[in-house]
């Protein structure tokens, strides 16, 4: 049976997290009136994670655990959950504790008050380092001027959709970042809502913010063409 909403997570060594996140999570959804299961993909980790998501499923029997070869990036996990959930809805969130499943149930509140295809996170009372807000903050500004878009926080993994309004969007790597932009692209709406964001609790940070300067400039480029060029019209058949 379709579930109501995949819940979508990487995973990349964090073997210390994943359980946390999956109790949260149960706890955040659980007797909330949808059906609901959960996608981890790990990303080549060299850690227990895989071992430990496999573990769990004997308590969580709607964790369905995906896994990549090799170690492939944030992307290329992200677009693998995506591409892998079953939901009408879909959303995803980071494994690393710092966004909070909490968030989940007034998300989907949001998206069913709007009437929007997608809603996105913006992290408040962000618990990262002052050069990573700074380098967060001058990114979302860049991404935005050069993309023609107003997107908040760019860098927020916590982002929930329709399913129809992600299947059209092909992602290359580093898009994942650009997700909003280009589901805006496709002729849906998009909009934001405040969310929790914490420390991390375990482990460091796998994936980095930008990674390149030069890079990211790149991606903002080729999003702006995508952008320009994208098909728009309307076709009727003629009796």
């Amino acid at each position: 049976m379709q579930p109501d909403l995949s819940v979508v997570f990487p995973v990349y060594n964090e073997e210390e997290n994943v359980p946390l996140l999956l109790d949260e999570i149960a706890a955040a959804l659980d007797g909330k009136g949808w059906t609901y299961e959960m996608v981890a993909v790990d990303d080549g980790s060299t850690d227990r994670s895989l071992a430990v998501l496999h573990a769990a499923k004997a308590k969580y029997p709607n964790l369905r655990v995906l896994a990549l070869e090799k170690n492939s990036g944030q992307t290329a996990a992200l677009d693998a959950a995506w591409r892998g959930a079953r939901g009408t809805y879909v959303v995803s969130l980071d494994a690393d504790l710092q966004n909070d499943p909490a968030d989940i149930p007034p998300m989907m509140r949001k998206l069913e008050e709007t009437g929007a295809d997608m809603v996105i996170g913006v992290r408040v009372n962000r618990n990262d380092t002052w050069s990573r807000k700074v380098q967060s903050r001058i990114g979302n500004g860049v991404r935005n001027w050069i993309t023609n878009d107003d997107v908040t926080d760019t860098g927020c993994s916590l982002k929930l959709a329709k399913r129809k309004a992600i299947e059209p969007v092909r992602l290359y790597t580093g898009m994942h970042r650009f997700l909003p932009t280009l589901v805006r692209h496709a002729g849906f709406k998009v909009v934001e809502m405040p969310v929790n964001h914490r420390a991390r609790k375990y482990g460091v940070s796998k994936y980095g913010v930008m990674n390149r300067a030069a890079r990211g400039l790149m991606d903002c480029l080729a999003v702006r063409w995508m952008g320009k060029r994208m098909l728009h019209y309307t076709v009727r058949e003629d009796e």
